[in-house]
């Protein structure tokens, strides 16, 4: 197979409710849309959901779009390639740059679908029709405005709840939310906030007391020494996000028990393949995974769908429906939850229309190969 074409489109959304983690609140995103056609005219997108800012990981939308147009674009249109595993290779050079590869890769994906005429869940080795959905709720002004966001999602039928947390937001708001919800799945997530401090340590061991699935990324991205001597403390399992981003970081999670749940977000882990190749790595260590977001639009959303429907997700993931963030998706027909459950699309590739007349109406910038040359 041979890319003939590649179109970046950068699109803003703003949030219908603004969201704050332990570094930043933020009340819109801006994501670059991959665009890849063949010579027979199929066509496949993917989404590079970069951070504008630099904190959940080194890479930002600008960085992205630059480190596109000047080495992804062209590496993915030379490659010859039968399956989308191999893109990956055209990419080897390039060190890091994770969540522009993996919008460049989840195109590959969708186009392969689209143009074998299965959808892209089958691709991927998917089993499931519909998967489980849960929310991520930021930090709130008051546990007040807290505990009204948790009874909302949980009345819509979200089945886990995420709670972030930070220095100064953590034991007080999670006992709220317990009290008020003593049966519900609930996990804390504190993005690497916190110290690697014997005190730190202390506090987060308190959270045991909650009953959590699970504690998210408490330390910095490379402690996992920190995370190691957590767990060894307590019952709750730890779970990592920032920590893992390719197969070798998880085989160091798994020998120093680290973290006994795995997150995987695609586009950390640099596309739909290493996402996958993660999948397969914790099943066979008997590590639980799920699919955690970056607040992806409709197109980066249907990709975590299809993923989430593999085997080895046994725990809801963040594919939660898209009117839990936009008013205005990408796609005509928006992601949506049902009593907790999204189904997963059947029809071949993306399995999503994506409204390319509202995308060209609304991006805030453009680039395409066919005029570029």
């Amino acid at each position: 197979m041979h890319i003939s074409t590649i179109r970046l489109h950068q699109v803003t959304l703003p949030l219908v409710h603004s969201f704050q983690t332990s570094s930043h609140r933020k009340s819109s995103l801006t994501h670059i849309l991959v665009e890849a056609s063949d010579k027979d005219g199929n066509t496949g997108w993917g989404e590079i959901a970069s951070p504008t800012d630099p904190f959940f990981c080194g890479e930002t939308t600008h960085g992205a779009w630059d480190i596109s147009v000047r080495h992804l674009v062209p590496r993915m249109l030379g490659a010859q390639w039968e399956h989308p595993s191999e893109i990956d290779a055209a990419f080897a050079k390039i060190r890091g740059n994770e969540f522009a590869k993996a919008g460049f890769i989840a195109a590959a994906w969708a186009l392969w679908a689209t143009a074998s005429e299965i959808p892209l869940a089958a691709a991927l080795g998917a089993t499931r029709s519909e998967v489980a959905a849960g929310v991520s709720l930021g930090i709130e002004p008051t546990i007040d405005a807290l505990l009204a966001q948790v009874d909302r999602h949980l009345s819509d039928g979200y089945r886990r709840v995420k709670l972030k947390i930070a220095p100064g937001w953590d034991i007080a708001p999670v006992r709220a939310v317990r009290a008020a919800y003593p049966d519900a799945d609930l996990h804390v997530d504190a993005n690497g906030a916190y110290p690697s401090t014997p005190e730190a340590a202390a506090l987060l061991a308190q959270l045991d007391e909650f009953g959590l699935t699970m504690i998210e990324q408490p330390f910095s991205p490379r402690d996992f020494l920190a995370h190691a001597a957590l767990q060894s403390r307590i019952a709750t399992p730890i779970c990592l996000d920032e920590s893992v981003v390719d197969v070798a970081d998880l085989a160091t999670m798994i020998h120093l028990d680290a973290g006994r749940v795995l997150n995987i977000k695609v586009s950390r882990m640099g596309g739909l393949t290493q996402a996958l190749a993660a999948h397969d790595a914790a099943q066979r260590a008997g590590i639980p995974v799920w699919c955690g977001g970056m607040h992806e639009f409709g197109v980066g959303r249907a990709a975590n769908v299809a993923l989430s429907a593999l085997p080895g997700f046994t725990l809801p993931s963040d594919v939660s429906g898209s009117d839990k963030y936009f008013a205005r998706d990408v796609i005509t027909a928006p992601v949506v939850a049902v009593s907790g459950m999204v189904t997963v699309p059947q029809a071949a590739g993306l399995g999503f229309e994506v409204d390319r007349e509202w995308i060209a109406a609304n991006r805030n910038a453009f680039f395409d190969t066919a005029t570029a040359r």
